[in-house]
């Protein structure tokens, strides 16, 4: 798994920070950075102070922003980058520069123009640090192993069943592996397993060629579904997006989080078991 999000629990996954970036995109690129100014050193954790961070953002134009893995990447006009890891926490905002402060505002970059970009932080588990522009796979190592991004670059259901055949592990630990494929976790697994009909321990390696089909469609398919509706807010995991709106997905879930209910395809109750330390959520008509 990456750096960027936690190995148990909940933390953001590929829908939320995709619809961060697209927007982003749309709000920021060709902004220049007027002033930038951090409350405290909790998401600042590679630097020994505040100015050796906001000095690196003063006078800069966003040329660009990205997304490696569940990195935001904000390219600069100084071949510097901005790179944002939301952890299970962080949040971009947009704001107008009149707009107050809302609790745990970690940083706030002012542009010249068209208010700032603010970093919201309660629990301080995201982070933020400039690199060279040429110097991410170094700053950030992890990102050298990724695997499939399948919004970034479309990938084939015989490319993915290529490398399915050759795991001899668990379905779910495998998709929420990223350097198998980047940004799933533990609510999307369980939502991909169960559109694909396949249990959560199924081997990798047993899957036919009909059941490798059903896993890809299912992936592709939840992970558009899922930006659709801007990502998935729940009680466990508040999401919101640049400007302050929840994601919309979580009222199409199927399986996760619905323990008792009844499943769409069976009409019998959803099950749940501890996998791997974090519930798991099925139905009796997977494999």
């Amino acid at each position: 798994m990456s750096a960027a999000r936690t190995k148990q629990g909940l933390a953001f996954e590929l829908p939320e920070v995709e619809t961060i970036r697209r927007d982003l995109e749309r709000e920021i690129v060709t902004r220049k950075v007027k002033a930038a100014e951090a409350a405290s050193m909790k998401c600042l954790r590679r630097y020994h102070n505040r100015k050796a961070f906001t000095s690196q953002l003063e006078g800069a134009k966003i040329t660009d922003v990205r997304r490696v893995g569940l990195y935001l990447v904000i390219e600069l006009s100084t071949e510097m980058l901005l790179v944002l890891s939301l952890g299970s926490s962080g949040s971009p905002r947009r704001n107008a520069n009149k707009n107050p402060k809302v609790a745990g505002t970690e940083v706030v970059i002012s542009f010249t123009q068209y208010g700032q970009l603010r970093f919201v932080d309660t629990e301080g588990t995201g982070q933020l640090f400039v690199v060279p522009g040429d110097d991410l796979a170094t700053a950030v190592p992890d990102v050298a192993a990724l695997g499939l991004d399948p919004v970034a670059r479309p990938i084939s259901w015989t490319e993915m069943g290529r490398l399915l055949l050759q795991k001899n592990t668990k379905l779910k630990t495998l998709i929420t592996d990223d350097t198998f494929v980047v940004g799933i976790g533990n609510i999307y697994a369980d939502e991909i397993l169960f559109e694909a009909g396949l249990r959560f321990d199924r081997i990798a390696n047993t899957l036919s060629t009909q059941e490798i089909r059903r896993l890809h469609r299912a992936l592709v398919g939840t992970m558009h579904d899922a930006m659709k509706y801007r990502g998935t807010s729940v009680a466990e995991r508040p999401f919101v997006d640049p400007f302050g709106q929840p994601g919309n997905y979580g009222s199409h879930l199927k399986v996760w989080g619905r323990h008792g209910e009844l499943s769409e395809r069976s009409r019998t109750p959803i099950k749940r078991t501890k996998f791997r330390g974090v519930w798991t959520y099925y139905c009796d008509t997977q494999v």
